[in-house]
């Protein structure tokens, strides 16, 4: 806990308009606050609600602040409302989307001017948050929402740029400097390190990633006995500043906290909570691609099909476009998107849900085997931190990087053959991979040892969380240098 002095030490968090981002914020604010400080966090009108429900019901809330600032969707061609980048379904609109994002200095200066914190956590996506903090005499902490393997590979290709010294898409190449042998292949990697031509994000990537190198230094969601290696090599061969505070999810402890987290559910708790009871441990599989990916009817129906031949008890969450449906209506009818009569073959053996689903609840339930993942950091450390084996699915954004470390480092993982980086559609993945993958991390020959990994791996997520444990001391330690640079 805090001490009296900490009573006034105010830190302003301010995350991009992102589920993946606002969760972990959000989390990160609480972990503050029980340690004696204040914090206020910022967004927009539109992801307000987000913030607020969590908060009403919330310990916490009552030392958490909400301000909101305008977001610039008129001045660039976005549709009013359009506030959150899992809305994003083209490049076009992500293009003016960070466009809009570069655009939040103003509003920012204003204010820190106003509230005037001690400290400011900024996501890595707001660059200009390092001229706000200096021109207020504070420290500027950024916030990627990562692992430190994924922020390491990532230097490494940048760097070394060994794609550039291979012939094709799918000839693999080393990354080089790592504490272990990983490989990938050029069709892996995003396009803005493949593609030379500056767009406005490229641009305002290079910025943020300036601007990381020379703030006061990063906090990463992750926990040193998870990726020792990487943490030291992030801290030391590259010279980075960071403090690992996480899991921050582990902050959710009641059945309310892991209930509420996120957005409204598409099915109830409770009832998700009662089919579960029905089920016998480690039975069930649980499926989720996380709010940004939007897979094709085709895909979809792949997906069914495998789920249907794998033979496993299953949670399906999916995410059509912004088509999500209530769980709760029409409960027997098939969609256009299901085989034939899937639904009535699956009644009692397996739970779609068609929109949000309260996936820690779910992870954390004894039922629950194994996590069909697209490897967003979130969906990895909270399977992770729930003791779950996890067949990888890998889309976009650093998710290909997650996967090695799910599969290779820690091996607690299985790929389900994905082998190409496409933003929000991801490689299409047929069904017998999806039957193949979803048998090995349930029933498979390798099951019982990846399952005992991923247990011992989660029992060490909940220590290091704990008083003493190694993200506690991080955050204890990050909190005193803050307000002693406050105070100095």
């Amino acid at each position: 806990m805090g001490t009296e002095s900490d009573r006034g030490f105010h830190v302003l968090f301010f995350p991009l308009m992102a589920h993946g981002h606002m969760l972990p914020t959000l989390d990160m604010a609480r972990l503050f606050t029980a340690r004696g400080a204040r914090a206020t966090i910022i967004t927009t009108p539109h992801n307000a609600p987000l913030f607020r429900n969590s908060l009403q019901s919330d310990d916490a809330g009552s030392r958490i602040g909400l301000r909101t600032i305008e977001f610039p969707t008129r001045e660039v061609g976005l549709p009013e409302g359009l506030e959150n980048l899992d809305m994003v379904t083209t490049q076009d609109v992500q293009q003016k989307f960070f466009r809009a994002i570069s655009m939040l200095s103003p509003p920012l200066e204003a204010l820190v001017r106003e509230l005037a914190p001690d400290a400011l956590v900024a996501d890595l996506f707001f660059p200009f948050a390092n001229d706000v903090a200096a021109g207020h005499g504070i420290p500027r902490l950024a916030f990627h929402g990562t692992s430190f393997f994924s922020m390491c590979a990532d230097e490494s290709v940048k760097r070394h740029r060994p794609h550039e010294k291979v012939s094709s898409e799918d000839e693999p190449f080393r990354l080089p400097g790592l504490p272990d042998e990983i490989t990938m292949t050029r069709s892996q990697l995003p396009d803005e390190l493949k593609i030379r031509v500056e767009t406005d994000f490229t641009r305002l990537l290079k910025r943020a990633y300036e601007a990381v190198d020379r703030c006061y230094g990063m906090i990463v969601n992750s926990f040193y006995e998870l990726e020792p290696s990487y943490a030291d090599h992030y801290r030391n061969a590259l010279g980075k500043r960071a403090w690992h505070i996480g899991p921050v999810s582990l902050c959710n402890r009641s059945l309310q906290e892991k209930a509420q987290r996120g957005g409204k559910d598409a099915i109830d708790g409770h009832e998700c909570l009662k089919w579960l009871h029905s089920r016998g441990p480690g039975s069930v599989v649980y499926i989720c691609f996380g709010t940004t990916s939007k897979f094709s009817d085709e895909q979809l129906r792949e997906i069914a099909a495998g789920l249907e031949a794998s033979g496993q008890d299953f949670i399906w969450v999916v995410s059509r476009d912004g088509k999500e449906e209530n769980g709760n209506e029409d409960e027997g009818r098939d969609d256009g998107w299901l085989p034939d009569g899937f639904e009535k073959r699956m009644r009692g053996k397996g739970l779609i849900i068609r929109g949000w689903a309260p996936q820690v609840l779910i992870l954390d339930h004894r039922s629950v085997g194994g996590f069909v993942t697209h490897c967003g950091w979130n969906s990895v450390l909270e399977g992770i931190s729930a003791g779950l084996p996890m067949a990888t699915w890998p889309i976009f954004a650093e998710q290909f990087y997650n996967e090695k470390l799910v599969t290779e480092v820690l091996r607690i993982g299985v790929g389900v053959g994905a082998r190409r980086w496409a933003r929000l559609v991801g490689d299409f993945v047929g069904k017998e991979a999806v039957e193949r993958a979803a048998k090995e991390i349930m029933v498979g020959e390798r099951a019982g040892e990846m399952r005992g990994r991923a247990r011992s791996f989660g029992a060490m997520a909940k220590r290091t969380v704990e008083e003493g444990g190694s993200s506690h001391n991080d955050l204890g330690d990050l909190i005193e240098e803050l307000r002693t640079h406050g105070s100095g």
